[in-house]
Order: C-alpha cells, then structure tokens, then sequence
C-alpha cells in the first residue's frame, strides 16, 4: 500500500525526467493525502484537486506533467475529466494515469479512448506507482525531445523558406536580365527574316540565341548551348550576350571596324577562335558550350557557318530538299588549340534555315526513345508547310510538348534560330 502521510519521514529527490509538477485528483481527502506524500517525497511539486471540475480550472492555469485522477468521482467522473483535460491541452503533452478499481479490458479500452496513457488498480502499491511514473517520465521526454526537434526543424525549415523566397527573387530578378539579352523574337532585315525562341526549363537556363546586323545586307545570327543548367550557365550566357551584342558593335568580337567608317563581319571560324581563346584564359572556369554561328550576305545568299559540337542546322528548301549541315566540331572551352571548320554554300530565296539545341533532338518520347534527327527532320518540314517566322518556332514547340514523355517533361531547355531567305 502506499503508506500514509504521517509515515512519510524524510523527502527523497529522484530523477523523473520531463516530470516535476503532478496534479492529484480524487474526491477522498484521505486518498489525496497518501498521494500527496509519497510525490513530496519523491520530489515532486504537487497540485491537488477534489473533482474534475476543479482540476480543469488548474489545469487552464497551471498545466501539470502529470495527473493522477480517480475514475469514481461524483460530478465530472475520470473518464469525463479526462476527455476534457485532452481537449485543453496546449503545446505540451501531460502524462494522464487513471486509478481505478476496474480491471475489465473493455473498461480499460474505454479509458485508453478518452485519452488516458496508463491505469493504476486499487489499492496502490508505492514501488508500482513509482515505476509506472518512471514510465510515463521517459515517455514524455522522448516526446518533448522529439516536439523540441521538430520546432528546430519547423525553424529550420522557415529559415530555408525564406531563402528560397530570397532565391526564387533574385532567379525572377535573372530571368528578366537573361531575357534582356534577347530583346527581340524577331526582325526583318530587306525581304528576309530571323526569329528566334527560348524556353528555359527552369527560371534561367543555359541557352542563347541571337542576332545582329552591322550594316546593310549583312546579318550573323548564332544558337548557343552552355554545359550544365542553372546560375553557373545563365551567368556565362550573359557573358556571351556581351561577346555578341547586337547593340554595342564596339564591344561585339564577331565584328572589327574598317576605314573608321564601318563595321564589317569577321568570318565564324575566326569568332569560334576568338571566343574559346577567351573561355580558356579565364582560370577556374570549367564551363563550355557548343554553338552555331552564322553569317550571311543578303545580297547573293551566301552563307558561312561555323559548327562548335552543336546540333546540326537543317535547310529546307524551297523545293522541298532537306538537308544537315557541318561537320559537327569540337565546342568551344574544351582545348586551347582547338580548331574550327568553316561550312560555306548559297540560300536561294524561299529557303530557310533551322538552328537548334539539343532540347529538341534529345527530347524524350513517351516510348523512352528519342525525337533524334529523323524526328526533328519530319517535325520542321510538317510546321513549315503550314507557319512562317516565329509562328513556326511556336508550332515546333507545341508539337514537342505533345510527343515528349510526360515523366521527363521539359528536362532541358529548348531554343532555336529561323532564318528565311527572301533575297535582299
């Protein structure tokens, strides 16, 4: 039994973990006396109550670790008590023993679904008591060490939120800047015409596409594809927008000056040379990218065209020929010597020219294939039978959106060049 008050002689600290404070809930003085005691001497910090009534207007005021409450109680019965101390309880969860003289297991159920954690059977036993609060004790401190690394976690998890919101701005903020370097989708320079598209797959991406006329009747035009995705990408497009602007020809490596009076277009080969001396000076830079570069007189349809281990452009022509062209070639960042083939022929007015990434070639079909060349090849002649300049980019686009894996998705970005030759 559980001795008496006046038998208790000297109070006794032991560790109880997560528990220091115990409310006592029983309509017998006597019971909550004997109660009282031992807990006293165990070192807790005890609170009593005579009914449930009262217990609730402590526990909303002063929450215990622990409650200790008799089932058999006039008014608010234990069972009841409990159902309302669960409904109070905040942030922190309490231990709840009920002490009862019922040993029924379908009275036991009952009071494990009101919310009691353990019973006590009449009359008490102190080393049982105590063993059965050791119990309760680890199993709040597992609980509150387990609530305490989740808070840890939850403030974690704010503090990612609020980087990634931060992040998620300046990508925002990037993706503006990136699409600067692209102002226009599409010009027309005399009788012919350019259009351009790019689609990033995520905010910023590793493609650019553009053009740039120094003068009447000469135009250049390029696809570029920067190894890796994301920031480290986007950042060297921007720099490659700056190599090749088509505002600033001052600043533009693919043009020189002549006579101070005009500027003319270096050949490709010779642009392709310039831009992998400069990516291979810069020490740490492990980037590299592949590329198309073409220049073209709009007066005769002649063209030059360098390829950097891009995807081959495809002419189509005006009398239905297809064809791919270059000779494939290293990318550019790779080896400080590399060299450069130049690929020249002549356009004849209604031929047009297809420069791509690889985000149309490698797309992913939804039979785990590849779109490939073939699949490029019926794809471009299908679109430019019936679409011209920058709706025919957008009809390709389409179509690849329809035929791509849907597990795969837009997996890399997609960008592209439509050149039209009309004549000058």
């Amino acid at each position: 039994m559980v001795p008496e008050a006046s038998h208790v002689e000297a109070r006794v600290e032991l560790d109880f973990g997560a528990i220091r404070k115990v409310l006592v809930v029983d309509d017998s003085r006597l019971q909550r006396r004997i109660l009282v005691a031992s807990l006293k001497k165990w070192g807790f910090e005890v609170l009593e109550a005579d009914s449930g009534e009262v217990a609730i207007e402590l526990c909303t005021t002063d929450p215990p670790d622990l409650v200790l409450s008799d089932w058999i109680m006039p008014g608010m019965d234990g069972l009841e008590f409990c159902h309302a101390f669960r409904d109070l309880e905040g942030e922190q969860y309490s231990y709840f023993i009920l002490l009862t003289s019922k040993s029924e297991k379908q009275e036991v159920a009952r009071g494990l679904d009101a919310g009691a954690d353990d019973f006590l059977i009449k009359p008490l036993e102190a080393d049982e008591l105590r063993a059965r609060i050791s119990a309760g004790a680890r199993i709040l401190d597992m609980q509150r060490e387990l609530s305490r690394k989740n808070q840890l976690i939850e403030t974690a998890l704010n503090e990612l939120k609020l980087a990634h919101d931060a992040i998620d701005k300046d990508l925002m903020q990037a993706r503006k800047i990136q699409e600067s370097l692209v102002p226009e989708l599409k010009r027309t320079f005399g009788k012919s015409q350019v259009s351009l598209l790019l689609k990033p797959c995520g905010h910023i991406g590793g493609d650019l596409v553009g053009m740039f006329s120094p003068g009447v009747n000469r135009l250049g035009f390029y696809s570029i594809d920067v190894s890796g995705h994301g920031i480290t990408s986007a950042m060297m497009t921007a720099r490659l927008g700056g190599y090749l602007s088509s505002t600033h020809f001052d600043q533009n490596i693919a043009v020189e000056r002549r006579f101070n009076k005009f500027f003319a277009l270096l050949p490709p080969e010779e642009v392709a040379a310039l831009l992998n001396s400069r990516l291979m000076a810069d020490a740490g830079i492990e980037e590299y990218f592949t590329m198309v570069y073409a220049i073209v007189d709009l007066r005769n349809g002649h063209l030059k065209m360098v390829q950097a281990g891009h995807p081959h452009p495809l002419l189509l022509r005006r009398d239905g020929q297809t064809e791919f062209l270059g000779e494939g070639g290293l990318p550019i960042g790779l080896l400080p010597e590399a060299q450069f083939q130049q690929t020249e022929f002549y356009m004849q007015p209604g031929d047009k020219l297809f420069l791509h990434s690889d985000g149309f070639t490698e797309c992913q079909l939804a039979d785990g294939s590849l779109l490939d060349d073939d699949g490029l090849k019926a794809m471009a002649v299908e679109c430019a039978a019936d679409h011209g300049g920058p709706e025919f980019l957008d009809d390709m686009f389409w179509r690849l959106t329809q035929v791509m894996s849907p597990d795969s998705g837009t997996a890399d970005d997609v960008s592209a060049v439509f050149f039209e030759y009309n004549g000058d």
